[in-house]
């Protein structure tokens, strides 16, 4: 019965670290290229030859 406790307790924090990596993930990918992206700066952009 402990065993099995420990078992639920892993699997539990596995889902939840892994939930949150994902999350960050998406969020990143959201940033980049969705709509916020428009406002960051390019700065090869703004360098001139």
């Amino acid at each position: 019965m402990k065993l099995s406790k420990k078992m639920e307790t892993a699997t539990l924090v596995a889902i939840s670290i892994s939930g949150l990596l994902v999350s960050f993930t998406g969020y990143a990918l959201y940033t980049a290229f969705g709509q916020p992206s428009q406002k960051l700066r390019d700065p090869f952009e703004e360098h001139g030859d």
